[in-house]
């Protein structure tokens, strides 16, 4: 499995102490309650994140990877209680009136989800679409944003700019349709940009393609990326750090390189070894993940993946804390995978 995204010179550790965060999330938890009923979606979840680096959220469906970065957004329904704490270059998010958030919201923290199609009007060209966003957070008139649009298709690779700026969603491929949105999320030079599955709706070589324009985008104007994804073997040739999380909570934390290398949560094991491979042997099946996520609702006592993990023992009825057991290598388990079973398996 490829890591050298990975493994490209970056600051060290210790420099990287050393510069504040541009995102710091502290304790963030969000509830949905209807009917007596308490979803714990995200339960706790604490990390930073440093200008200009890119970090992959990564879990099952349902695991709360999505909701915890729509949080950042503002774009939670009413039903959803959110608490901790988000600072996005030293100003706090959560608790903030949706006026205020508006003007971060595009400016500071852009985002690009995962259907282009149902993220574009199919009423509207795509260029008034982009001017739209343009001219929403700066003051410019509008043969100036039509010419930052123009630019901004052309920054994303789309062919013949000009052309595409006239056009209506429908006459564009998927992979024109999320390049479109890329640019519209890019339109007031955003410090962090979420990624929320933008790739998952795509063939395969049009997600490499945006993944390499992703990396490049973010290289060139110095951006912060998180990458929200279920994809392991993605996130292993993009990210630089990799949060995964379970059941609305995380469970390991590391270096991409480091995890992926010395992975210690059995969760972590399990989907690696679901990934697809292209050596594997004729007619055999691809491993699972025997049962089913917990329901949030009701999460079972102690480790919330126990009823699932093939090392569980006694100990693991209570909750294992989440903690930093190896410098730069955070993870959650009472049984965590050794380097000698990591090896044999």
């Amino acid at each position: 499995m490829s890591i050298d995204r990975a493994t490209r010179t970056r600051p060290s550790a210790a420099g990287e102490s050393e510069t504040p965060p541009l995102l710091e999330v502290s304790d963030l938890r969000v509830r949905f309650s209807r009917h007596g009923r308490h979803v714990h979606a995200v339960n706790g979840l604490s990390y930073r994140l440093q200008p200009g680096r890119m970090l992959a959220i990564v879990g099952e469906s349902g695991s709360g990877k999505s909701v915890s970065v729509r949080s950042l957004m503002g774009l939670l329904p009413p039903t959803a209680e959110v608490t901790g704490s988000v600072r996005l270059d030293g100003v706090e998010l959560v608790g903030m009136p949706e006026k205020e958030i508006r003007a971060h919201r595009g400016a500071d923290i852009a985002m690009v989800f995962q259907d282009p199609a149902r993220s574009l009007n199919p009423t509207m060209r795509i260029g008034d679409q982009i001017t739209e966003g343009i001219r929403a957070h700066a003051d410019v008139d509008r043969a100036q944003a039509r010419e930052r649009a123009v630019e901004l298709l052309r920054l994303v690779r789309l062919a013949a700019p000009e052309q595409r700026f006239h056009e209506y969603p429908h006459q564009l491929s998927g992979g024109m349709r999320q390049r479109v949105v890329i640019a519209i999320a890019l339109s007031a030079r955003p410090r962090l940009l979420i990624a929320d599955e933008a790739t998952t709706s795509l063939d395969v070589t049009t997600q490499a393609q945006i993944m390499e324009l992703l990396l490049d985008l973010q290289e060139r104007l110095d951006m912060a990326v998180i990458l929200i994804s279920h994809d392991l073997g993605l996130a292993a040739s993009y990210a630089e750090d990799v949060i995964v999380m379970y059941a609305g909570r995380a469970v390991e934390h590391a270096r991409t390189a480091d995890l992926f290398e010395h992975v210690r949560m059995p969760y972590t094991r399990a989907l690696l070894g679901a990934i697809p491979v292209l050596d594997r042997q004729p007619h055999t099946l691809l491993p699972v993940i025997p049962g089913q996520p917990p329901d949030l609702a009701r999460l079972p006592e102690g480790c919330a993946f126990r009823p699932r993990c093939s090392s569980a023992g006694d100990r693991c009825a209570q909750p294992p804390p989440f903690a930093e057991h190896e410098p730069g290598h955070w993870w959650a388990c009472w049984h965590p995978v050794t380097d000698d079973e990591e090896a044999s398996s």
